[in-house]
């Protein structure tokens, strides 16, 4: 079952419609985010980078909960595949403070989507959030997992700065 097309929570939860993309939406998701937060970062100043991405995560969160709640609402189910946002906020999350490099964009990529599928505690115990809170709030804790282990790759020297 899908949620209905046209509308802007659907536009929203399926980042712009990454979430249809098959097999494995959630990876499309977060491959749809690096590749937005790589766009936009070419036409944002550098001193300014942190603070837009800041933005966009908050911007994820702040739309993404009504719009995934609405989303699955509409498709008669808990956390449907098709939502996306929630990967989309944890995979900029996981990026925040990075350089913004092949190798930074891949090793953030490949640790959120590590974090996002195993979820640790309590990653997994944010699910239970009701409704549009669950859906997104996971995958937020997912990402500030990956950024931890970002932050010490780069502190440690094991990605250029």
């Amino acid at each position: 079952m899908s949620a209905p097309t046209g509308k802007w929570y659907t536009l929203v939860a399926t980042f712009f419609g990454a979430g249809w993309m098959k097999p494995g939406p959630g990876t499309w998701g977060s491959a749809a985010a690096v590749l937005t937060w790589w766009l936009i970062s070419r036409v944002t100043p550098v001193p300014w980078r942190l603070e837009v991405l800041a933005l966009l995560v908050a911007l994820a969160i702040a739309l993404g909960i009504p719009a995934a709640t609405r989303a699955a609402r509409a498709a008669n189910l808990k956390d449907p595949q098709f939502i996306v946002i929630d990967e989309v906020a944890g995979q900029w999350i996981a990026l925040l403070a990075a350089p913004l490099t092949w190798k930074s964009l891949l090793l953030g990529f490949i640790l959120f989507r590590g974090f996002d599928i195993v979820k640790p505690p309590p990653v997994r115990q944010l699910e239970r959030l009701p409704e549009g809170a669950g859906i997104v709030m996971d995958d937020v804790a997912a990402g500030v997992y990956a950024w931890l282990l970002m932050q010490c790759a780069l502190h440690f020297g094991l990605l250029p700065h």
